[in-house]
């Protein structure tokens, strides 16, 4: 089999199934033996039946450092330095050659609400381990970061059963 390319993917969108598209890439890499760490950004981790789904699969690291839901109004620096804490843990894990995947969960996120440069995750992108697959997701992720990707995905919302009031389902949206 040829050496193994490590691509940089990207799932962003105002649509839902970002994260559960890079859970399911976590699923076949397990699946296959792969070491593999999630990071959320934003997700503090805590109602996610996904999450606790996924860190039960072979091969499978999850942390959380958000904080969870971030409400207008509210004092956003605890989330940024939740960011910060989470992003000095993905360059470390990044750069430690021990992982055949890392997600990077919310990350684009973090960059869209200013709590991270996208010089800095630029920077992470073009220096990590040459056969390390690297996955970010999350709204608004920044052309610049787009650019530096081998694989982009838009998950664009063309219908929604919310729009007809129909309220958010177990197992579906939680």
């Amino acid at each position: 089999m040829a050496q193994r390319k490590g691509l940089v993917m990207i799932n962003t969108g105002d649509g839902k199934g970002k994260t559960t598209a890079a859970l399911g890439l976590t699923l076949r890499a397990s699946g296959y033996g792969w070491n593999i760490l999630i990071i959320q950004f934003i997700k503090s981790g805590q109602g996610y039946s996904e999450m606790e789904t996924a860190g039960n699969l072979p091969g499978v690291e999850i942390r959380a450092t958000g904080l969870g839901l971030i409400l207008p109004g509210k004092d956003r620096a605890p989330h940024q330095e939740a960011a910060r804490q989470g992003w000095e843990m993905a360059k470390a894990e990044v750069a430690s050659g021990k992982w055949d995947l890392v997600v990077l969960d919310e990350i684009n996120n973090a960059m869209a609400m200013g709590f991270l440069e996208a010089a800095e995750v630029a920077e992470l992108i073009k220096n990590k381990p040459e056969q390390l697959h690297l996955v970010l997701t999350g709204r608004g992720c920044p052309k610049e970061i787009m650019e530096l990707a081998d694989m982009v995905t838009v998950m664009d919302p063309w219908r929604h059963h919310s729009d007809k009031g129909v309220p958010a389902q177990e197992g579906v949206e939680f």
